[in-house]
């Protein structure tokens, strides 16, 4: 039995307007850019069965946004190759008073350690190399920077986690 605090729902058209609210806040606009567009997304992802996509709860409070991919799904040849079946994981904290209080390297360590149970042979991610917070939680998590990467939305951090 887990005793962690975290637990996490199916993001459903539900938690849209929270997600709203989320994105609109200064600290997720920073990193994730014009909330309207990326609003856009989230939707748009409701119908890719290729995205899974999860609300973070602490002890029952929803306040962060994850999101995980089947790597084949989106590949992107600035990752290089990876085994068949890695996920790779999106995320914001939206609540700004949880943001700075070890919750996202808590979660995201829950999270991938959870795909990685399910049968990830890898679970990887690519925060912007001058999100310094981000890359601070994503190595709590067991995550280790590999290098930097050209993405589609710019340079990111590769970052990788094994079993």
């Amino acid at each position: 039995m887990s005793t962690s605090p975290y637990s996490f729902r199916t993001f459903t058209a539900a938690d849209l307007p929270l997600a709203a609210r989320w994105l609109a806040a200064p600290h997720v606009v920073e990193w994730w850019g014009e909330p309207a567009g990326q609003l856009a997304l989230l939707t748009e992802d409701l119908e890719t069965p290729a995205m899974a996509q999860f609300v973070v709860l602490n002890a029952g409070r929803p306040f962060a946004y994850i999101q995980s991919y089947d790597l084949a799904s989106w590949p992107d040849p600035a990752y290089g190759d990876y085994p068949a079946g890695t996920r790779a994981i999106d995320q914001f904290i939206g609540e700004a008073d949880m943001v700075g209080r070890g919750h996202g390297g808590a979660f995201v360590r829950d999270f991938s350690d959870q795909l990685i149970a399910e049968g990830a042979p890898r679970v990887i991610t690519d925060p912007d190399p001058a999100n310094a917070r981000a890359i601070r939680a994503y190595e709590k998590a067991g995550f280790a920077a590999v290098r930097i990467v050209e993405t589609t939305t710019g340079p990111g951090l590769m970052m990788v986690k094994d079993p």
